[in-house]
């Protein structure tokens, strides 16, 4: 009775959302609408500085406009997923996509900064339901037999796109002048528009699981829990220790977060099992994701604001700054695959953690040096090679930590676990960086555009905070990969 009842739950997903010969459109619209999400998280750091200008907007308000969006797609991704099963995939991923696009009008418009960040928070809930849709998409669209092929277009694709997002994303406010960050938000709409309209003019059924369960509970405490706690890490804005009010705000967020932890426990429909924790090489895998990204996130944020604001490098030069990164992960990820197949992910996880560690402790050395191009860019090598070995191996060790049924909730875990990290990593180091900041030249002005000696040092020694600890939590990441890769994994 088990078997067939599992059967008859998972019956609607096996049925083709189209007829084959609208598969590409299909592929299509999930590539275009990934590329959304995944441009939108990294272009907004290389527009911060011209934003903070044309809005007047402070250190902890250019936080909140990276924030903003993490946030909300951090805490409602899984549950994002589990939408898109209970109300049809189709009908959930298009949703999400208009909404996105509506979003992001809302952004190229914003009066203020508050505005921008209530935007940027409703881009980030859009995102949610719209970048697991996008996988989902293609995994009901193509058969096993093509479903490997289909996905490995999308995820180059999706690569493709995201490495020359900030590039163009440069060359867009480089041309312009300080209102020309808006570009790069109303640019959603002709690709949200085509993604759509693949969407809707090919899928031929998108039958729907009325008794698939949502953690509407879960998905509110994990908001809840972690916006306060981000608020609470980000309080330290104008050079001083947190106040009592933020002090307050975490632990508050804190208790919600384990309110949260006691729904996931009793829940019967949780949105993250707490059982796949109790799996070493799982939590590992989780916890050398955090570490990760919590020091990829810090870099990529703080240092385009370091070399715009305080370097007055232009938006197009900093911006190769992210070539290494999607050059390197072209050219060695699938070698890093095959090696993890041959070898295990372990010895590629700790490789990476510790080329990832060199490289943070080589860019917080050569930034007094002020030389981006023969200085700051190949010390970016590091982080561009880092995680090519990295990124393969560790989806191989989330994957294989668990049973073959419970992969796609794995996978989403860990996914919401690097947004997390995202998340926290910028409140986190933005404090870090105003207290540092002003200490050695009065307040928090880090990152905005003025050509001073005082500033310029200032911004150097705030990033250069940021580079070490980055460099810190990698050496964590290889010991913790080291205890987690002696716990066989699943083949």
């Amino acid at each position: 009775m088990e078997d067939r009842a599992t059967l008859e739950h998972h019956a609607p997903r096996s049925l083709p959302l189209c007829a084959p010969e609208s598969r590409p459109y299909l592929l299509a619209a999930a590539i275009l609408a990934s590329s959304l999400g995944f441009i939108d998280g990294s272009i907004v750091a290389i527009a911060l500085p011209s934003i903070r200008v044309s809005l007047d907007a402070t250190l902890l308000e250019a936080q909140w406009v990276s924030n903003g969006y993490l946030l909300t797609l951090s805490a409602l991704i899984l549950v994002g997923g589990a939408t898109g099963d209970r109300f049809g995939l189709a009908r959930v991923f298009g949703l999400g996509i208009a909404l996105f696009v509506l979003a992001s009008l809302a952004c190229a418009f914003a009066p203020t900064a508050t505005f921008l960040i209530l935007a940027r928070g409703v881009q980030g809930f859009a995102a949610a339901f719209m970048v697991p849709g996008s996988l989902a998409l293609i995994s009901r669209a193509y058969p096993n037999e093509e479903r490997g092929r289909a996905i490995g277009i999308w995820a180059a694709s999706a690569a493709v796109t995201s490495a020359l997002g900030p590039i163009l994303g440069g060359l867009v406010i480089s041309a312009g002048g300080m209102d020309s960050w808006r570009w790069i938000f109303a640019v959603n709409l002709p690709l949200g528009a085509l993604a759509l309209f693949f969407l809707y003019s090919k899928v031929t059924q998108d039958p729907a699981q009325p008794e698939r369960g949502l953690d509407i509970p879960g998905a509110i405490a994990a908001t809840l829990g972690l916006g306060l706690f981000a608020w609470a890490l980000s309080g330290a804005e104008h050079g001083n220790v947190p106040n009592m009010e933020n002090l307050i705000a975490g632990a508050i967020g804190l208790a919600v977060i384990g309110i949260f932890l006691r729904i996931e426990a009793r829940s019967p429909h949780p949105m993250m099992p707490l059982s796949l924790f109790r799996n070493r090489g799982f939590s590992a895998a989780n916890l050398v994701a955090f570490c990760i990204y919590f020091s990829f996130s810090a870099v990529l944020m703080y240092l385009p604001m370091l070399l715009i604001g305080g370097w007055g490098l232009s938006a197009i030069a900093t911006s190769a700054a992210y070539a290494p990164l999607s050059v390197f992960i072209a050219l060695l990820s699938g070698l890093a695959g095959s090696l993890a197949t041959r070898y295990g992910p372990t010895p590629l996880l700790i490789a990476g953690s510790l080329v990832l560690a060199t490289g943070y402790a080589a860019l917080a050395m050569v930034i007094p040096s002020q030389n981006f191009w023969y200085a700051v860019l190949p010390a970016m090598c590091f982080q561009g090679v880092g995680m090519a070995l990295i990124v393969a191996p560790l989806s191989s060790q989330v994957m294989g930590s668990v049973e073959p049924h419970a992969g796609g909730t794995a996978s989403g875990i860990n996914n919401a676990v690097t947004r997390m990290a995202g998340l926290i990593a910028v409140a986190a180091m933005g404090s870090v960086v105003a207290l540092q900041y002003g200490a050695l030249d009065g307040p928090a002005t880090y990152g905005q555009i003025m050509l001073d000696p005082g500033h310029t040092d200032a911004s150097n020694a705030a990033f250069i905070t940021v580079a070490w600890a980055a460099s810190a939590l990698c050496v964590i990441s290889a010991v913790i990969a080291w205890f987690g890769g002696r716990v066989p994994v699943r083949t």
